[in-house]
């Protein structure tokens, strides 16, 4: 009777594993590559899981099976129609190897606590900038009523589609403390009070990023930002769309929307760029005093500014994934701010992808070019070999 009783519950206990197993959302992400790698963010599409009944996706959680620890974890509502559609989280997987996690619930209790270090936002109060920042940078760009001040002799706006830096040394969020610091004092971020500062100049440059249309040897740019959407906010990415006015460039009409996003521990924000009217685009880095070292690595897709900065250096990096970087060309010309270094960049199926960034030796992480140049090369390694995500 013992027995049967043993049998009976043994065969109820395999029944309920059995039945957990085959409902089981198991993650394999698998690292082809000879570096470990942290700071990537994995993305799993609520399409591609099959849910329990009564569960809903923005209940889930990931759990490092190896570890037997639940991960920071990121929901993002890509078309804003008030339902997570992708979630996101970051492992750490050794060289060549790979790693498995599971989607399930867990209490609250046993979530790790999150700092949205990935943050961003419109700033009315500094005319109309957009700012955006995460642990490592932080960047910012122009609206419409800085561009309107500009064209009505207005003092203080600003005209430009270029990408301004601000060099931050915490891994803390700052654009909201700056931004009011310079509320309560005029000039307060301008000052390196030991977070960092904005010293970095755009004017009509390029900036970090900006882009323009080439035609013959002359570049056309869009102005400033006609509209803004705040996208995502929170520990591993912020993401938002910027639309711009339709642009000429000799006679070329130009349609332009930027999708940019940044995420957590890394130097280069992600620009996917909407465009009609032309096939390919040039992204640049301004040159500043043109006193920096520029380097065009069309082999491996990126070019780098190093540069004096003030009492410190810089680095700034554009990064071309996907073989998309058509050529590279140094433009030195004697008008203010038009000196920029630029990557030609493909525009496929309407859409142009790059990464913009910098790295400040302020900050202690990269402090000469060749670790700034080693940093580029490692990140476009990565970024052109992601990581291989299965869902059983």
């Amino acid at each position: 009777m013992k027995t049967l009783f043993f049998y009976a519950v043994l065969f109820i206990f395999c029944f309920v594993v059995s039945c957990n197993s085959t409902t089981q959302q198991i993650i394999t992400v698998t690292n082809n590559l000879n570096v470990s790698r942290s700071f990537e963010t994995v993305e799993i599409n609520k399409t591609d899981i099959k849910l329990e009944e009564g569960q809903t996706f923005e209940s889930l959680s990931i759990k490092d099976l190896s570890t037997n620890t639940v991960l920071v974890s990121q929901f993002v509502d890509v078309d804003n129609d008030g339902n997570a559609d992708v979630l996101l989280f970051q492992p750490e997987i050794n060289a060549n190897s790979e790693k498995q996690f599971q989607l399930l619930q867990v209490e609250a209790s046993s979530k790790p606590e999150v700092a949205e270090h990935c943050y961003s936002r419109f700033v009315p109060e500094r005319t109309d900038d957009y700012a955006w920042e995460n642990n490592k940078v932080a960047f910012r760009t122009y609206g419409p009523t800085a561009q309107k001040m500009v064209e009505e002799g207005v003092q203080g706006g600003t005209l430009s589609s270029g990408i301004d830096a601000w060099l931050k040394r915490v891994e803390y969020p700052i654009i909201n403390k700056w931004y009011k610091n310079e509320q309560e004092k005029p000039g307060a971020y301008h000052i390196d009070s030991g977070e960092g500062l904005d010293n970095f100049h755009v004017g009509v440059s390029r900036g970090v990023g900006g882009i323009a249309v080439k035609v013959d040897t002359t570049y056309y740019t869009s102005k400033n930002f006609t509209s803004w959407k705040t996208i995502t906010t929170g520990p591993i990415r912020t993401s938002f769309v910027l639309e711009y006015a339709n642009w000429d460039a000799n006679g070329q009409t130009i349609t332009e929307t930027k999708h940019i996003s940044l995420d957590y521990g890394s130097n280069f924000s992600r620009f996917e760029i909407e465009l009609t009217g032309t096939d390919a685009i040039y992204a640049g880095l301004t040159l500043h005093e043109k006193d920096g070292i520029p380097t065009q690595n069309e082999s491996l897709g990126y070019i780098s500014y190093w540069e004096p900065h003030f009492d410190s250096e810089l680095g700034t990096a554009i990064i071309v994934p996907n073989n998309n970087m058509i050529s590279s060309e140094l433009f030195d010309t004697p008008v203010k701010d038009w000196s920029n270094l630029f990557a030609k960049i493909k525009v496929n199926s309407g859409k142009a992808i790059y990464y913009a960034g910098f790295g400040w030796k302020k900050a202690k992480e990269i402090t000469s070019k060749e670790a700034w140049e080693k940093h580029i090369e490692a990140f476009a390694l990565k970024v052109n070999n992601p990581l291989k995500v299965t869902i059983n």
